[in-house]
């Protein structure tokens, strides 16, 4: 059975790379039938943040990304982590190293300048001596002094790492106790069961020394996917202004859970040129085996357009409750059919098409200066009361085609060419030239509020 991981610390909020590192885990479990399982590690106490934490819990809600069982809090771990620690003491595979900071400092200022790597120099790797007992310590791994480590990787292929020249008997708890990240990291995915890690290819530098700490306590080392990193359309780290956001800042934005997750899937992976995938064909074809070797590059351009494709094909009562977060109670608008309907095809984002619909269903305050002085000509106010006289006279109107039936009677009757009632009257309407169907957005607001809309409009550009 797979059993995979998403492990953030909660020390900042969930990011777009993590959230796909956490969906990539997320499919390969669910696709075999396994387990994937959330831990959060939450040992750096003096940047732990609760609301970083529950963050991440928000936007895996928000996306559906179940995970299962408890999630599992390193805090809450001490215990396990002290035995370990323990057993590695008393097996002579760990020790206890009274070298001081500024002993250390030192030496690393010696190596710096004879042009030599920077290393702990295994002083007390082999030490049998005694220090008074209130000698702060810290507690060193001992790290193969020659050798290779091989990193299996399923995405880049075997990775060697000679042991002498990136490896020194590194830290595996601090001077008060506390663990290091690399220890609680194997201990916790060996006990958690978990024998896929799918990642960011930033955490490859670690997993040498997670190797180490498998080895050095029995456990079976689990298969390593490191998954290149997102890059921006000029190759560089992703910033905040290119997307290296807060995940749940795409949904104050207006993308759709179903958008974020396939553009996501497709950063890194692919399956032919299949560009659109529901979550159903992801679990389908996704394997990480396929994930590229080269960085990927995010394009908000391919985001917006997978979200309008989305957006278009939602249907309407889903859509009316995906745009309940934007302020828009739509679930019992009698014309909801027609509104979302006309909108569809106008909006990119939820966001944007939050505020076409208040644009139509709202009665303008004002109107567009530029687009008044096009609209009202010598002329206008005749043509609107006439069209308004009209829809007065009509007992039944319910949809678009009632509309403009009687726009063509006024167009008939008047000999006029159609621009000359279409642009006073959707200036009337909407406050502005450009929007939907002026038939539909009369369907949609009713024959009083068009009635009162043409008045107001009257009004304020009577010549």
């Amino acid at each position: 059975m797979v059993v995979t991981r998403f492990a953030p610390s909660p020390t900042g909020y969930l990011h777009i790379g993590g959230l796909r590192t956490a969906l990539f885990s997320y499919l390969w479990a669910k696709k075999n039938g396994g387990k994937f399982v959330l831990r959060i590690e939450d040992t750096d106490k003096a940047r732990n943040s609760q609301e970083a934490a529950d963050a991440i819990l928000e936007a895996f809600a928000w996306l559906g990304l179940e995970h299962d069982g408890e999630i599992t809090y390193q805090s809450q771990r001490d215990d396990i982590y002290k035995k370990y620690i323990e057993q590695l003491l008393n097996e002579s595979k760990a020790y206890k190293c009274y070298m001081s900071k500024e002993e250390l400092a030192e030496l690393r200022e010696t190596q710096m300048a004879n042009k030599e790597r920077t290393k702990y120099n295994g002083k007390y790797r082999d030490f049998d001596g005694n220090h008074p007992e209130d000698l702060e310590y810290v507690i060193r791994i001992k790290a193969p002094l020659s050798g290779d480590i091989v990193v299996k990787d399923g995405v880049k292929g075997d990775i060697n790492f000679k042991a002498e020249d990136i490896l020194d008997d590194f830290v595996i708890a601090r001077a008060d106790g506390a663990p290091t990240y690399n220890f609680v990291v194997a201990v916790d995915d060996a006990l958690m069961g978990i024998n896929e890690v799918i990642r960011g290819d930033d955490h490859l530098s670690n997993t040498p020394k997670q190797i180490i700490v498998y080895e050095a306590l029995g456990f079976e080392i689990p298969k390593f996917y490191h998954v290149p990193m997102i890059h921006n359309s000029e190759g560089k780290k992703l910033s905040k202004r290119d997307g290296a956001t807060d995940v749940m800042a795409y949904k104050e934005m207006g993308y759709t859970p179903a958008a974020l997750l396939n553009f996501l899937v497709r950063l890194g992976w692919s399956y032919g040129d299949q560009e659109i995938f529901s979550i159903d064909e992801m679990l389908e074809l996704f394997n990480p085996k396929d994930i590229n070797k080269s960085a990927s590059i995010y394009n908000t351009e391919k985001l917006n357009w997978l979200n309008s494709h989305y957006i278009k094909n939602t249907s309407n009562s889903e859509l009316a409750q995906l745009l309940e977060p934007y302020g828009l109670v739509l679930t019992s608008h009698d014309k909801k059919e027609i509104l979302l309907d006309e909108l569809k095809d106008r909006a990119k984002t939820l966001k944007e098409m939050a505020v076409l619909v208040n644009e139509i269903i709202e009665t303008p305050a004002s109107y567009d200066e530029k687009a008044a002085k096009k609209a009202f000509k010598e002329g206008s106010i005749e043509i609107l009361n006439a069209f308004g006289a009209k829809i007065s006279s009509h007992e039944e109107l319910h949809l678009p085609i009632d509309y403009h039936h009687i726009m063509e009677e006024v167009v008939n009757e008047m000999e006029i060419g159609f621009g000359k009632l279409g642009q006073p009257l959707r200036v009337a309407l909407l406050g502005k030239m450009t929007g939907p169907g002026l038939d539909s957005v009369m369907a949609i607001i009713g024959k009083d509020e068009t009635m009162l809309r043409i008045a107001n409009a009257i009004t304020a550009h009577t010549l």
